[in-house]
């Protein structure tokens, strides 16, 4: 089953997670729309700079971004009303965790990789 799902913090390097993600998670075939300081293409993937207002039907927003960098994202976030968030390693965010779980989207600290590979995803 395809979940549509926003990579936050997408990178064009190929040796990054994130970028690893969006391929793994196009080859699983899911929805992706990607969301990086960059643009250009991963694959078929275009990386956009700036997060959409509205993404019909999304299921997770996965974090590729420093909780630093986060705060900006907050309300556009919690607008996409996402099924759930993942927080990758190294990204974990208690306060927009917290704003999340209020909002009724559930949270998640794990590895997309490792979801996708264990498909658990």
């Amino acid at each position: 089953m395809s979940k549509k799902t926003v990579v936050l913090g997408a990178s064009l390097n190929e040796s990054k997670y994130s970028n690893q993600a969006i391929r793994l998670l196009t080859q699983a075939g899911h929805d992706v729309v990607a969301i990086g300081r960059s643009t250009g293409q991963i694959g078929l993937i275009n990386v956009q700079q700036d997060l959409p207002k509205t993404i019909e039907n999304l299921d997770t927003i996965t974090l590729y971004l420093n909780p630093t960098h986060q705060p900006s994202y907050y309300d556009d976030i919690l607008k996409l009303k996402p099924k759930r968030i993942i927080f990758n390693p190294g990204t974990e965010n208690d306060a927009l965790s917290h704003l999340a779980q209020e909002a009724g989207i559930a949270t998640e600290n794990a590895c997309t990789l490792v979801l996708l590979r264990t498909q658990q995803y």
